[in-house]
C-alpha cells in the first residue's frame, strides 16, 4: 500500500427525522482500542440516548459494525458502506439516536444512519497519507553531504543523525522511491554501506493536513 485516505480531523453532524435525532461523529483512529475509547466517550456523553450505532475501518483492513439494538442491517452496515465507498480507513464513526416516538421503518433507518455518517465525514474532511519507508544509514563523514543530496533527490527527508565513529542518518523516503534511494546509496558508497530498514510510516501528502501518523514496525 502506498496511499491511505483518512479523516482529516473530527467531524460531527445532526440529522432530524420525524422527531428522532441522529447525532453523527467521526474520528481518525489507528487501533481497535482507540475506536472503543471513542465509543465509550460517546456513551458517557449521551447516556440517555436509546442507540449508539457504530462502525470502524482500521489501517490493517479490519472492519466491524454494530446496529446496537436497531433492526439488523439498518445502521452499522449502511454506515460502514459510507466509508468503504470512499475508501476511507483509520476511521471510527458512531451515530447516536434519540428516539422521537415514531417508527421510521427499515428504509427510513437506513437513510437516517447513512445521512448522519455522510455528513459527519464531510465535516471532518478527507486527507491522503503517503507511505514512507524508514531507514538508518551508517555513513562515513566524508560522504555525509553527498548522502543527503541523494536522499533529497529521491524526495526523502533527513529525520535526524547520530554522530559517532561515523554518521548514522535517520532517513525517510517515499515508499515508491525506496528502491531508487538504495541503489543510489550503493553506488555512492561502492556497496560499503547498507541501509537498515526501520519500518514504515504514513505521512500527509501536503504538510499540515494531519497532526498524527501511523507507524508499522
Amino acid at each position: 500500500m502506498t496511499a491511505l485516505l483518512v479523516p482529516a480531523g473530527e467531524g460531527e453532524s445532526e440529522y432530524l427525522e420525524k422527531k428522532s435525532r441522529f447525532l453523527g461523529r467521526v474520528w481518525r483512529v489507528g487501533s481497535e482500542a482507540e475506536a472503543r475509547s471513542c465509543l465509550e466517550k460517546t456513551r458517557r456523553e449521551h447516556y440517555d440516548a436509546r442507540h449508539h450505532c457504530w462502525c470502524w475501518r482500521l489501517p490493517d483492513g479490519a472492519e466491524r459494525a454494530s446496529d446496537d439494538g436497531e433492526p439488523q442491517g439498518t445502521a452499522g452496515q449502511p454506515m460502514l458502506a459510507v466509508f468503504a465507498r470512499r475508501n476511507v480507513q483509520s476511521v471510527f464513526c458512531v451515530v447516536t439516536r434519540y428516539f422521537g416516538g415514531t417508527l421510521l421503518g427499515t428504509g427510513g433507518l437506513v437513510r437516517a444512519y447513512t445521512k448522519a455518517a455522510q455528513d459527519a465525514l464531510e465535516n471532518a474532511g478527507i486527507a491522503a497519507l503517503r507511505e514512507w519507508a524508514l531507514y538508518t544509514v551508517p555513513c562515513p563523514y566524508a560522504l555525509f553531504e553527498r548522502a543527503k543530496l541523494e536522499l533529497a533527490a529521491c524526495g526523502g527527508t533527513l529525520d535526524g543523525a547520530d554522530y559517532g565513529a561515523c554518521v548514522t542518518l535517520r532517513a525517510a523516503v517515499p515508499a515508491d522511491a525506496a528502491a531508487d534511494f538504495l541503489a543510489r546509496l550503493r553506488e555512492l558508497t561502492a556497496g560499503s554501506t547498507e541501509a537498515v530498514p526501520a519500518g514504515t510510516v504514513f505521512r500527509p501528502e501536503k504538510s499540515g493536513n494531519l497532526q498524527q501518523t501511523f507507524t508499522n514496525l
